[in-house]
């Protein structure tokens, strides 16, 4: 009995696939949901109850106020994959694969801005002053308190347990990790491509609708 010289090597497991990351706006979902349970109230009161032109001008108003609501609170979102960011924004799709995408800004707003020169609002990661402000805060009181207990140390003394408390803003955290990625998968093959874009027109339609039919009944009335 012959023994082959080269064994074939046994069959890997298949790599698994990492998901796109998803950031979305805790507050603009709340928000959002609430809003849209507000105008229907308010607007099947009118419709089932309202009497003359009320009806069709409550319709009318949801229409144009329901997809508004939507698009600025329960749809946007940031898709973050190993190849590309895809960043849902009210009335525009946006997909950037890692190669394009010059940087990631933060200010007043989070942007990130491509290559070919363009700037994109992050619609679902936006910017809280107040958020940067308290971690900053909590960083200096850390940085006080492990100073303090330093000292205390060097005098034989025991140093007090230092508060805890978030040093960056969640925002800002969601930032430092789309740099990360970017640093990572900037240069990869599979991360090359074009910038592109896409109108949401599933949201600009029934708005459009819904404006032009309240505009109708309002001269009309």
């Amino acid at each position: 009995m012959t023994t082959p010289d080269h064994q074939s090597p046994a069959p890997q497991p298949p790599v698994p696939t990492v998901g796109d990351r998803i950031y979305r706006s805790p507050m603009g979902l709340v928000g959002g949901v609430l809003l849209l349970v507000v105008v229907g109230w308010l607007g099947s009161d009118a419709l089932f109850h309202g009497h003359g032109r009320a009806p069709w001008l409550a319709l009318a108003a949801m229409i144009l106020i329901v997809p508004l609501v939507i698009a600025f609170t329960l749809r946007p979102a940031v898709f973050a994959g190993e190849d590309r960011l895809r960043v849902r924004n009210p009335f525009r799709v946006i997909v950037l694969p890692w190669g394009e995408v010059a940087a990631l800004r933060s200010g007043y707003s989070n942007e990130v801005v491509a290559k070919s020169g363009g700037t994109y609002q992050l619609w679902s990661v936006p910017v809280s002053l107040r958020a940067r402000k308290k971690a900053q805060m909590h960083k200096s009181r850390a940085a006080a308190e492990a100073a303090r207990g330093g000292e205390q140390t060097r005098r034989g003394f025991g140093g007090a347990g230092t508060r805890t408390g978030p040093t960056r803003a969640e925002t800002d955290q969601v930032m430092d990790t789309l740099r990360e990625l970017l640093d990572r998968r900037g240069a990869a093959e599979s991360a090359q491509g074009e910038v592109t874009v896409r109108w949401a027109y599933e949201v600009i339609a029934p708005t459009l609708a819904g404006a032009v039919l309240l505009l109708i009944l309002l001269i009309t009335g």
